[in-house]
């Protein structure tokens, strides 16, 4: 064996150890690029259940022997959540009443939602509108003034006029109860009496004033 060929067989079995020494050197290094530490203590929380959700108000209106009930969804959903009922007569819907005839329509508001009515509101529509009923119909033009018209809730007089001055009337013209809670019911009673005073002329006429209650939260 030539002398050259020794002296590269002894390079490279003094450099084998150190090529060895490198590469495990390099591994460790590359190990801890990728974990960021060789060895530790890890603790965490994950929070899985964050939700937020809305209520519904939603308003109903029972006549007094609850066989009628009305919802503010009725004919919709709770996206429009404004109904109107036909079905029960504040002024009871009497077709023979007579002079100093009272006629009382109690009914119950009720806040069938899940959040509490923040304000509560009766707004009666612009005009008193008088029209006739039946074939036999008197000549007078101002029944409206001569149906008197009193509100209550409980010992409280809500309102107390004639249809004619209830319609149109603002909000200042009530004392309404305090807005339901959810699940809370308040009683109204409707008292409709003719005039003492109204003569044969006004037979066979009707009056009409469309009210509209209101929740808000």
């Amino acid at each position: 064996m030539s002398s050259h060929a020794s002296v590269s067989k002894a390079k490279r079995l003094r450099f084998a150890p150190i090529a060895v020494i490198a590469g495990v050197a390099g591994a460790v290094l590359l190990s801890l690029s990728l974990t960021g530490t060789m060895s530790g203590f890890v603790a965490s929380i994950t929070n899985s259940a964050n939700t937020a959700a809305t209520g519904a108000l939603v308003m109903q209106e029972q006549n007094s022997g609850v066989t009628v009930t009305c919802l503010s969804t009725d004919g919709g959903s709770v996206s429009t959540n404004a109904a109107t009922c036909a079905t029960i007569n504040k002024f009871g819907g009497s077709t023979t009443m007579t002079p100093g005839n009272t006629v009382t329509t109690p009914i119950t508001i009720k806040n069938i939602g899940t959040v509490a009515a923040t304000t509560f509101t009766l707004t009666p529509g612009a005009t008193c509108t008088q029209s006739n009923s039946g074939t036999l119909n008197g000549t007078a033009t101002d029944l409206c003034s001569k149906l008197n018209v009193v509100i209550t809730s409980g010992a409280t007089t809500v309102f107390s006029g004639t249809a004619a001055t209830l319609a149109g009337a603002t909000a200042a013209s009530f004392t309404m109860p305090a807005a339901p809670a959810a699940g809370a019911s308040i009683p109204f009673s409707f008292a409709v009496t003719l005039a003492s005073t109204a003569g044969n002329t006004y037979q066979g006429l009707q009056a009409s004033v469309p009210m509209t209650w209101s929740f808000s939260s």
